[in-house]
């Protein structure tokens, strides 16, 4: 199954538009991160690390700091901005303090065929991840055009958030073959239903 359309629990989605929001969706529909190896897969299909980045001195120790970054993103994007909430204010005190420390800092090098690839010179830190996606949440919050992007997914029960990047802006689902296909599926059970009726 591609990565954007996940729906087992142990299966990662990037389909949110934003490293942060696609960090804040592993919690759906069971939690995602249940285990370092499983949030050594984020990290690198999230793109905060080049495909082939080592990252074995991840541990489990990683897990809650990636969690607690995930349960402070969440009032900020779900909401409307609410300063002066003591829980906003934590919330948004937090991300700016993780975004704070150095992200990982990638160079150019040449791979196959003199193509120029991604690299970074040595294992990510820790601190080094969690302020990449703190950063982007900050420029997510910062920027009116994207931050008018936001939507709550339209499905049962489903609540991803994604930035609607669709001409007129009429993107209803965090995935149309997930959450839309649902949709689809109920409607014409509805139809069914009623013409039986």
């Amino acid at each position: 199954m591609a990565l954007g359309t996940a729906t087992a629990p142990h299966e990662l989605r990037f389909d949110t538009g934003r490293v942060c929001l696609d960090l804040l969706a592993t919690t759906h529909p069971g939690e995602r991160l249940g285990s370092v190896e499983a949030l050594r897969a984020w990290i690198t299909g999230s793109g905060l690390v080049p495909a082939g980045t080592v990252l074995a001195h991840a541990d489990a120790s990683w897990l809650p700091a990636f969690r607690e970054l995930r349960g402070w993103l969440a009032p900020l994007v779900r909401g409307r901005p609410a300063p002066g909430v003591p829980s906003y204010d934590l919330a948004l005190a937090r991300v700016n303090e993780l975004a704070r420390a150095a992200p990982p800092a990638p160079r150019a090098v040449p791979g196959e065929g003199g193509v120029l690839v991604r690299r970074l010179d040595g294992p990510p830190g820790r601190a080094a991840l969690l302020a990449a996606v703190a950063r982007d949440a900050v420029d997510l919050l910062t920027d009116p055009v994207v931050r008018a992007g936001l939507r709550q997914c339209e499905g049962d029960d489903c609540p991803i958030v994604y930035v609607d990047t669709s001409r007129g802006r009429r993107r209803r689902w965090c995935s149309s073959e997930v959450c839309g296909n649902r949709e689809r599926v109920a409607r014409h059970r509805r139809r069914a239903a009623l013409a039986r009726a």
